[in-house]
């Protein structure tokens, strides 16, 4: 085991030198051998094979280490494989490099989001929100809004879910999310409405359905919410949210 440590670390030693004592054409021909490795890595990535994708990137990281689009390929590798912690220092390594890179700063607020830390996701997305670059802003509005509603100031993530619908009034999800919202501000009658707007843009979702069932029920409308129900189990019977909507038309 020693001898095998002592060995990688020659061998790192070994490229390490090659790198600095390499002449220019020999330097470009190195960094096009990193590309290739990352390039390869994007391909597997693709094809959901993050394993491999792992191991190229990691072969290319000391050949090209100052490569933005290495680091941010390697935060969506750990992010996949749930090391949270290593997507993290990479995202922010390809900020480092490159600090207009919005994709690598939207995938960090997302690991914060993956890892409940509410606060440091709000931090990334507000700051993203406000980025007149960014292609789709109602994105970040929207992480605005469930960071907030998980922090249960649901005041805020109702300003942030209808922010995100002026800008994209058929986002559906985000509909969802603010009915959601206003069921726990005890504002049922304006979550009926937008889960019923939202069920004439996506009449294939079946929790969409399941939410007006509920929002339905809270409203005293038993008919209505057998009907909602209905339509989950209709749409997808086999599903896990089917099953649950089958239950309640037990009730």
């Amino acid at each position: 085991m020693k001898q095998r440590h002592i060995c990688c670390l020659l061998m790192i030693i070994c490229l390490l030198t090659i790198l600095s004592c390499a002449s220019g054409p020999d330097r470009v021909l190195l960094r096009q051998q990193g590309e290739a490795s990352r390039n390869l890595a994007e391909a597997y990535m693709a094809d959901g094979n993050f394993t491999s994708a792992l191991r190229e990137l990691l072969k290319a990281k000391p050949i090209i280490p100052d490569d933005p689009f290495l680091h941010y390929d390697l935060g969506i590798v750990y992010m996949a494989k749930k090391r949270h912690e290593l997507a993290i220092e990479s995202f922010k390594k390809a900020i480092a490099l490159n600090p207009d890179y919005i994709p690598a700063r939207n995938n960090l607020g997302t690991v914060y989001l993956a890892q409940e830390h509410w606060d440091a996701a709000i931090e990334v997305f507000k700051e993203l929100s406000g980025n007149l670059l960014y292609g789709t802003p109602h994105l970040p509005l929207f992480n605005l809004g469930w960071a907030y509603y998980n922090k249960k100031e649901y005041r805020l993530a109702e300003k942030y879910y209808l922010e995100a619908l002026k800008i994209e009034p058929k986002f559906v999800i985000a509909m969802k999310s603010l009915a959601k919202t206003y069921i726990k501000m005890g504002k049922i009658p304006e979550a009926i409405d937008r889960l019923e707007a939202a069920v004439t843009m996506a009449p294939k979702f079946p929790e969409l359905y399941f939410d007006l069932g509920e929002a339905y029920e809270l409203a005293g409308d038993r008919n209505k919410a057998v009907s909602a129900y209905r339509k989950v189990v209709s749409i997808n019977p086999e599903s896990d949210i089917g099953g649950r909507a089958a239950d309640r038309l037990k009730k």
